[in-house]
């Protein structure tokens, strides 16, 4: 069942195009990393899949009743976030926010599912601590909660071991992962880590302003643009074809 089918999409500020000839699927239980450097329309793109912004051609479909209100989302934190004087408790029930429509309070079920997500990722330990107080892996693990309580189908993750060191990264792409494979929750994840995207993710997205390219991780491994990225030396491994329509050319 296809989620999201993002057909010749393209967004711009203020005329100025920043992204443009999207065309992919996700489709459910599906790993998407989407990389790409600094400035290659990345954080727009999570903007327009959040109905945040409206594409400037071409068109962002959702399938299977998802709506862009039903995606659980984890942004990148601000300083002004990791500073915010609440308990993780109340962080992760502000997940259901979106769920509980016009009333001014949380229901039994919006409490039950916050008590589910914090024993879902092993945090019953901090659930009365202050959140400013937890280390950075802990807030993010706090925030990946609060994100499951927002869907039951498709997670929408922007950096999420920014700033982490690398224990704590490696733990958090194993949990992301496991919470994939084994609950078969849809994932998408906007990451600089090239080598963890292929590792652990099913599908790569790799924008430069455009899409570079779109298909498996094993394909993009193999790919011109993947080498490039990954650091393989194209002088000593020779160049694997891959199928028709799996790396689009640059604009």
């Amino acid at each position: 069942m296809t989620l999201i089918t993002c057909q010749n999409a393209s967004f711009a500020y203020e005329g100025n195009t920043v992204v443009s000839n999207l065309n992919f699927e996700v489709c459910r239980g599906d790993y998407l990393c989407i990389v790409g450097e600094n400035g290659s329309g990345k954080s727009t793109l999570v903007k327009g899949l959040l109905r945040l912004k409206a594409p400037q051609s071409g068109r962002i479909l959702m399938g299977d009743d998802l709506h862009a209100d039903e995606i659980g989302y984890l942004p990148q934190q601000t300083a002004a976030q990791k500073d915010f004087p609440a308990s993780a408790y109340e962080v992760v029930l502000s997940g259901r926010m979106g769920a509980r429509g016009i009333s001014p309070f949380y229901s039994k079920a919006d409490k039950h599912a916050a008590e589910d997500n914090i024993q879902r990722l092993g945090i019953e330990n901090l659930r009365n601590r202050c959140y400013r107080e937890l280390s950075g892996g802990q807030q993010q693990r706090v925030l990946l909660a609060r994100a499951l309580c927002a869907t039951k189908k498709l997670l929408l993750l922007d950096e999420p071991v920014a700033g982490l060191d690398p224990v704590v990264t490696q733990e958090l792409y194993h949990l992301i992962a496991d919470i994939n494979q084994n609950e078969g929750l849809t994932i998408m994840v906007v990451s600089h880590d090239i080598h963890s995207a292929v590792k652990y993710a099913s599908h790569i997205l790799h924008l430069e302003n455009t899409q570079a390219f779109f298909g498996s991780s094993a394909d993009y491994a193999q790919s011109s643009i993947g080498k490039r990225f990954i650091g393989v030396d194209e002088t000593k491994q020779p160049e694997t074809k891959l199928p028709e329509g799996k790396q689009t050319a640059h604009v």
